[in-house]
């Protein structure tokens, strides 16, 4: 997007066309007012639409143009924030709510993938946890016995079965979570889209908000070619806000993370890695991820930012660490490149603000973005509509926190990544 074959890599080559959408141009008048287009405010259109609120969305960029078209496309259920922590974080009775409602998320993009008939590469088979050694198998041990302690539908795997899995003998276990699966990430957000569209949502991309202010006990939302009035705003922009935007994402420490694409693998190794479809993460510091394409390519990423001499470092360290993990993968050529940004809060949990009278907004989705993105999305639907009262909410109102040494600690990300990669895998 943008000229940019680094920001969406893969997903922009494969996904199918956005839906036809313009810049906003004149006066509108609606009910409720989105700012972006990614998963959480097309999300909230679509169910506001369905339930026949007049809804349009402004978008800066493109549909999908933040973090909903460059993530790896694991659709996780929960936080990674293991549920015990989780309940002692939040007050009672935020915690379980949180829990319950986004333990539930994978079912309800699956759900919306199969009404709305989204060509998305959803493979519901699951996700797999990897341990990296004792300490990474203690911990998914522990996420396996508090989450089937809420009646999860996870298993502990040990190395053996682990290896059958995911065609690897490199972990010490790992934990299937069969509420979870993948999706082609940018695909998904487009028919999103496209579903609120044609439910009556109407979508405006290329239209950087420029004001949001109160006139006449309404919104005015103003574009250097439009307005929007409403009487509602919902504020979906998250870690990629800028102007109107910019309170939740100077709230988060920006974390950068890659993805490399090769090309689509022989039958003899797609039949060895991840045979059953699921998408895979690690317990190591310096995460790693993967997963297959419909098409047989591996999806590969790690956190880092490829730019500048980072390009080079990771995209060498790709290629090692993918011969190591996978022995007969042979010489690694990649058909796509692309990296963004994971939005991370103080306690690795996402928010709840009141930007003003009626202008509210979810943010802070730690790395997972696509069923709370959804879910959250339908939480703001049915509270604007007033069928959801706040202290109904999954998550307290709480006050807009700026993170201390955002920048200083993105760059300490960046690098400590770049030199963690520099050195690994080479023996």
């Amino acid at each position: 997007m943008l000229n940019d074959p680094r920001s969406h890599g893969l997903w922009e080559q494969t996904a199918p066309a956005a839906p036809a959408t313009a810049r906003l141009a004149g006066d509108l008048d609606v009910e409720v007012a989105v700012i972006g287009a990614g998963f959480t405010g097309i999300s909230a259109a679509l169910h506001l639409a369905q339930a026949g609120t007049p809804v349009a969305v402004i978008e800066a960029a493109e549909i999908g143009f933040g973090g909903a078209g460059r993530n790896v496309g694991l659709v996780n259920a929960g936080m990674w924030v293991m549920p015990e922590v989780l309940l002692r974080t939040l007050p009672a009775p935020y915690g379980n709510r949180l829990l319950d409602l986004l333990g539930d998320g994978p079912r309800l993009v699956f759900d919306i993938v199969r009404d709305h008939g989204i060509q998305c590469e959803a493979v519901h088979a699951g996700t797999l946890h990897c341990a990296h050694g004792q300490s990474g198998f203690a911990e998914i041990t522990a996420r396996a016995k508090q989450w089937q302690a809420r009646g999860a539908d996870v298993e502990l795997l040990d190395a053996a079965r682990a290896a059958a899995l995911l065609g690897t003998r490199k972990y010490s276990g790992a934990l299937l979570d069969r509420r979870a699966g993948t999706i082609q990430p940018l695909a998904y957000v487009r028919g999103l889209a496209m579903a609120a569209q044609k439910a009556g949502a109407r979508l405006f991309t290329r239209s950087p908000v420029n004001a949001v202010e109160r006139k006449d006990d309404r919104w005015q939302i103003r574009t250097a070619s439009g307005r929007v009035t409403a009487d509602w705003v919902v504020l979906s922009t998250d870690a990629y806000g800028s102007g109107p935007g910019d309170a939740a994402r100077r709230e988060q420490v920006p974390l950068p993370y890659f993805n490399f694409a090769t090309r689509p693998l022989s039958a003899e190794m797609r039949a060895l890695i991840l045979p059953e479809g699921q998408g895979a993460w690690d317990t190591q510091l310096v995460m790693n991820s993967f997963r297959m394409d419909q098409a047989g390519r591996l999806v590969f990423g790690s956190i880092g930012a490829l730019r500048g001499s980072g390009a080079v470092v990771h995209r060498a360290w790709a290629q090692r660490a993918l011969r190591r993990l996978f022995p007969g993968i042979g010489d690694v050529e990649f058909e796509a490149e692309w990296y963004g940004t994971i939005g991370m809060t103080a306690d690795n949990l996402p928010r709840f603000h009141r930007y003003g009278f009626r202008m509210i907004g979810f943010s802070g989705y730690n790395g997972r973005g696509i069923a709370p993105g959804t879910v959250f999305g339908r939480v703001l639907a049915s509270y604007v509509r007033g069928e959801t009262g706040e202290t109904d909410l999954p998550l307290p109102l709480t006050p807009v926190e700026v993170a201390p040494f955002r920048l200083s600690r993105q760059i300490v990300y960046e690098v400590g990544a770049q030199a963690a990669h520099l050195v690994a895998d080479r023996i």
